[in-house]
């Protein structure tokens, strides 16, 4: 338990609470892993539980009528996943699955709200988190329903940037596969985006890891007021 205890204080959605609620955390918690491709819930499944992803990356997603894949967000460690529906009391609106070998915490639905009850700086902490990941899928929809695919891609290159303090080099952290997905475009659109963007000596490409080097065209180019040539 001890060691469950230290993980989940970690754990952003928990961060700052006392010993004691943690301690109730781990008390509930079950750990769960999962294999690279391995499906962790489907559409329409009961949801009866959140998960934070401890170790390895997640991906939900949507899937057409024709079977395409819209991956709507990828998780890494510390970020929960699932907690809208289990306390909206409705079933899973999308799929999520692993994408690398994973670690998980499930916390099963019955028993965390028990722990609300009686300790509401815990639902306090769960409406930060909700609020930042609405705002996050309100840029996503207006990126992917506003923006044509090249302003989306250097939306999500600056994003990457900013989140390392505007650090030049960057690492997709996923495959341009399911980054293609993530943008709303497939995996040759994306390609050819790469390339035109290199060729314009925006960026040079480095396997998965990018490094920006016309910041300024960069932005531009995520306004739609530059058109790749």
């Amino acid at each position: 338990m001890k060691n469950s205890i230290e993980i989940i204080s970690k754990i952003p959605l928990f961060a700052g609470l006392p010993k004691d609620q943690l301690e109730g955390l781990s008390r509930i918690v079950l750990e769960k892993r999962f294999a690279k491709g391995e499906p962790i819930f489907f559409e329409g499944d009961r949801a009866n539980g959140f998960y934070v992803v401890i170790k390895g990356q997640v991906k939900v997603f949507k899937l057409s009528i024709d079977g395409k894949e819209q991956i709507l967000h990828i998780f890494g460690p510390g970020e929960p996943f699932g907690e809208v529906p289990v306390f909206a009391g409705q079933d899973f609106p999308a799929h999520a699955e692993a994408i690398a070998a994973s670690r998980l915490f499930f916390f099963p639905r019955d028993a965390f709200t028990d722990l609300i009850d009686k300790n509401p700086s815990l639902a306090l902490n769960m409406l930060a988190v909700l609020s930042r990941r609405l705002r996050q899928f309100t840029v996503q929809v207006e990126h992917l329903s506003l923006k044509e695919v090249p302003g989306r891609l250097a939306v999500y290159l600056s994003y990457l940037s900013n989140e390392k303090d505007g650090d030049a080099m960057v690492d997709l952290g996923i495959s341009k596969g399911h980054l293609a997905s993530l943008l709303g475009t497939i995996p040759e659109t994306l390609s050819r985006i790469l390339a035109k963007m290199t060729k314009n000596g925006l960026i040079r490409v480095e396997g998965h890891r990018i490094e920006i080097l016309d910041r300024e065209a960069l932005e531009v180019l995520s306004t739609g007021g530059k058109r790749l040539i």
